[in-house]
């Protein structure tokens, strides 16, 4: 399989899938994560000579033109970031598309507009892929966040690049991050999963179960747990119907001898508001009107010592509401943890778009070891699942 380090770009025109997915208020971006993401995948074609196609989708236009969700937006700001001009076609396939991408020259950049104002892209339909490729030389994915989708220009693509498709840095350091997790990971192995539903999470506490030593369940759905053993957990999030998934999910840990640690107590408001009246309870002493909204303190001191001890963490989903900051307390000490860990040696992943949030949010990105940028292809791979876009790139044809 050709790397992106190993590839000779010369003389080529490179189309790139990147994620260019990112938040725009009022005009501007808010966040350009995902753009800074993959400039280095674009400068290691441009300095070897090579010249860059990109696409990507933004928002959810449904299959029509939508000027609210036009890539055109984000042109100024991506020439400003790559140092360069920015060549922008109104279409992704149309005349502009094909005259501008057939006129590039190496080191030249090109953007198209936004592949999902084409019902085909979502659909995977092949001939809109073929159009796609016939404007390049060699197809490199560098999206990781929409690697889970079998769209036409995250995998469908790939059928038409047999000896020219490749992963860029971004996606490479994803698929290798979250591996290394997986397959090959240092002992003991801590999950954390929080959120707000076991249902959201169910295939992957069963695929972790087959890995982890220690299996950490805060957020939402502890509540949902602290039911199912009998606790009463007044207005707090539950599913109602999943009591017994739950009662399974704490049988099979006994089972496989994993520690299964759920939260012992429980913040509580007397309603959803940052103002709210709060006290902390037993987890299964919620008061009749009242609502869990973090962990509290006997649950973050038992959490993040078994984090502390451990040598690989895997983070996804936060412990209660954390965007209200009286009920951050939790999260933010959970993240905490995993720096303090990460600063003894283990190795810690954390995806999930909560997750990064949180760990933005406590500027401690640089104090763990990986961020991942796709959450729900992140969940997808830890299930188990294999990603049809990785599968496109790695699979011959």
């Amino acid at each position: 399989m050709q790397t992106i380090d190993s590839y000779n770009f010369s003389g080529k025109k490179a189309i790139v899938r990147v994620d260019f997915n990112v938040p725009i208020k009022e005009g501007k971006i808010t966040d350009d994560t995902r753009m800074t993401s993959a400039l280095q995948t674009i400068n290691k074609i441009l300095s070897g000579n090579g010249a860059v196609i990109l696409m990507s989708h933004l928002g959810r236009p449904d299959g029509a033109v939508n000027p609210k969700y036009s890539l055109s937006q984000i042109v100024a700001h991506l020439s400003s970031i790559l140092n360069k001009p920015i060549q922008f076609a109104d279409d992704c396939i149309g005349n502009s598309a094909v005259e501008l991408s057939s006129k590039l020259k190496a080191g030249e950049v090109l953007l198209l507009e936004n592949l999902r104002f084409y019902a085909e892209e979502e659909k995977g339909d092949e001939a809109f892929a073929g159009k796609l490729a016939k404007l390049a030389d060699v197809y490199v994915n560098d999206a990781f966040g929409t690697a889970h989708r079998a769209h036409a220009s995250t995998a469908v693509i790939a059928k038409f690049f047999a000896n020219d498709k490749l992963f860029g840095y971004l996606m490479e350091s994803e698929v290798v991050n979250i591996e290394k997790v997986l397959h090959n990971p240092g002992r003991p192995f801590t999950a954390i999963l929080g959120g707000a539903k076991v249902s959201d999470k169910i295939k992957v506490i069963d695929n972790l179960m087959e890995k982890v030593n220690n299996l950490i369940i805060g957020g939402g759905m502890a509540y949902t747990f602290a039911k199912a053993m009998g606790g009463n957990i007044g207005k707090s999030l539950c599913e109602a119907d999943k009591l017994d998934l739950a009662k399974q999910v704490i049988e099979k840990a006994k089972a496989k001898g994993i520690n299964l640690y759920l939260p012992t107590d429980s913040l509580n408001a007397d309603k959803f508001d940052n103002a709210a009246n709060t006290e902390i309870t037993k987890i299964g002493e919620v008061r009749e009107e009242w609502l869990g909204l973090d962990i509290a303190e006997e649950t973050i001191a038992t959490f993040s010592q078994v984090i502390e001890n451990s040598s690989t963490i895997l983070w996804n989903g936060p412990m209660g509401v954390f965007e209200m900051e009286t009920f951050s307390k939790g999260t933010k000490a959970v993240a905490e943890a995993i720096a303090r860990a990460t600063a003894k040696g283990a190795y810690s992943l954390i995806g999930g778009g909560d997750s990064v949030a949180a760990i933005n949010k406590y500027k401690l990105e640089d104090k763990v070891s990986y961020v991942s940028t796709g959450g729900g292809a992140m969940l997808e791979f830890i299930e188990g699942k294999y990603l049809p876009g990785i599968k496109a790139i790695r699979e011959s044809i």
